[in-house]
């Protein structure tokens, strides 16, 4: 199964590192980019030098490297993600906090029972804000990681490498 990780207005370089790193070590190689989220410095890259490259050297402390071999896009426009990726018919999966969601093992079973052999997105958003509503109204499945301590959530680089882990077996 083809996974891409979409990752929109995320604000830690470690998160994004991290992010390139679980990538890299569960065979997911591609990473969409959109809103603020950080990212590394690129050919054609627009960004001044200096801004570019600090955030680059910062990405690099948590990613070690996998940057330079999980290749990622950067749009302006989580909704020119979403629109081109459903128009490949790419099933589209949020990670968020919201009712009516799927366990992981829940979405796995759902995949493959119901989109057997199609490429899978998973969108990730803001580490405190999370997905918007209107962009939830457009997935196909949302996932929730059960929680059973005392915080309500995870980081977010950790529930994504949980989320990726149980989408890639």
């Amino acid at each position: 199964m083809h996974i891409t990780l979409v990752a929109h207005d995320i604000r830690s370089t470690h998160n994004v590192g991290a992010f390139f790193r679980t990538c890299d070590g569960l065979g997911v190689n591609q990473i969409y980019f959109s809103g603020y989220t950080p990212y590394p410095r690129f050919d054609g890259d627009t960004r001044l030098p200096h801004f570019a490259d600090k955030l680059t050297r910062q990405i690099h402390k948590t990613a070690l490297g996998a940057e330079s071999v999980v290749d990622f896009t950067v749009f302006k426009s989580l909704g020119d993600i979403v629109r081109s990726l459903k128009n490949n018919g790419t099933v589209l999966i949020a990670l968020e906090q919201f009712p009516g969601s799927l366990t992981p093992t829940e979405c796995r079973k759902r995949l493959d029972n119901d989109y057997p052999n199609k490429s899978v997105a998973l969108l990730i958003g803001n580490e405190i804000h999370g997905v918007s509503d209107e962009i939830l109204q457009q997935m196909d499945m949302i996932m929730e990681i059960p929680m059973y301590g005392t915080k309500e959530s995870l980081n977010v680089s950790v529930a994504t490498g949980i989320a990726l882990h149980q989408l890639s077996i």
